[in-house]
């Protein structure tokens, strides 16, 4: 419990005071926020530094190391392999977000060039995680041992590069307001920590090796996304720009899928679904009928051009996104209350 509390708090107290150096740094050198055209209430953030999620991931790799400095925890291929794919996916979002800057506009890596990228880190977690850490294949939602829900190897695979690309993509799409994206996923990976904790107590029921390690690397993302919040909370001073979004989107998927909590992950990450699906629901609808759902996509832009304040979409978008993740915290807990009265 201690390591847990070291690795948050180190991760948290380092994103917290190197942030404004990094702003510093980034105001140095003029590298700032393009704003699209379309999203005229923003403009007035036009110039704000971006690339914030260099600090987001770099205290989230600190708070992890030093969670087993002094403690009996050994580090995982688990939880090595997952701080890999966060650093993996963050360092191809900053090339992304170099690129925006460097050519003086809102788009950095074009869409195949990303998508790529994507694909390769996660196609690369996929066979590490199946070849090296030796994950279940059973598509699980609150355990592994679900009888007649098993998985080829390719199938496992197939699962696992959807799941990492289209987390990645989600918080990508969420992270358009203030704070939006941080915070939200300061709830999903706070009930990942405790579950991963909870897996470490009850191995004779989850039999999960690296359940407290993967924990350590849940916390440690709490922690600096935390840290970030506290300058990226609305007015920002700071964006976390496409380096933040994907190595946290990629940190919710790949942490899922090591936890064995596959299905769970729509629950826990529910809004960050939502906002998907509002996307992919626009452009259907566009195409099939010819018509709108929402005035703009994602769904959080919509309610601000109906007229809601930005500030108050965010806390509603946060108190959705606490509650979808407590509801699976919950759901999680209820069935370690069934499986217990069995054992």
């Amino acid at each position: 419990m201690l390591s847990l509390m070291e690795a948050g708090g180190v991760a948290f107290l380092l994103a917290l005071l190197v942030t404004p150096l990094w702003i510093r740094s980034l105001r140095a050198r003029a590298i700032g926020q393009r704003i699209l055209e379309d999203l005229a209430t923003h403009q007035h953030k036009a110039g704000t530094p971006t690339m914030g999620g260099v600090v987001i991931v770099g205290a989230t790799a600190v708070g992890y190391v030093m969670g087993h400095v002094g403690t009996a925890i050994t580090f995982s291929r688990a939880g090595f392999l997952a701080l890999a794919v966060i650093v993996a996916s963050g360092a191809l979002g900053f090339l992304d977000d170099l690129i925006g800057v460097r050519n003086a506009r809102n788009l950095g890596l074009n869409k195949r060039g990303k998508f790529a990228g994507q694909l390769v880190i996660a196609g690369v977690f996929a066979v590490l995680a199946l070849t090296w850490v030796h994950t279940s294949t059973d598509l699980s939602f609150t355990r592994f041992s679900l009888p007649g829900w098993g998985l080829s190897a390719v199938g496992w695979f197939v699962l696992a590069v959807f799941v990492v690309v289209g987390t990645s993509n989600a918080v990508n799409l969420t992270d358009g307001l203030d704070g939006l994206a941080a915070g939200a996923a300061t709830f999903c990976f706070g009930v990942l920590a405790i579950i991963g904790y909870w897996q470490f107590r009850h191995y004779s029921i989850y039999r999960l090796h690296a359940a407290l390690d993967l924990g350590l690397v849940a916390v440690a993302l709490v922690g600096a996304c935390l840290g970030f919040l506290w300058w990226n909370a609305a007015p920002a001073r700071i964006i976390m720009g496409d380096t933040g979004s994907l190595a946290i989107g990629t940190g919710l998927g790949a942490l899922c899928l090591l936890m064995n909590l596959d299905l769970l992950l729509i629950v826990i990450g529910g809004l960050f679904v939502a906002e998907t699906l509002s996307v992919i629901l626009q452009v259907v609808s566009f195409r099939v009928f010819g018509r709108r759902i929402f005035k703009i996509a994602p769904f959080h832009h919509h309610f601000e051009m109906k007229g809601w304040p930005e500030t108050t979409v965010i806390i509603r978008f946060w108190i959705l996104a606490g509650l979808l993740a407590m509801l699976g915290l919950g759901i999680f807990y209820g069935d370690f209350l069934k499986i217990a009265k069995v054992v």
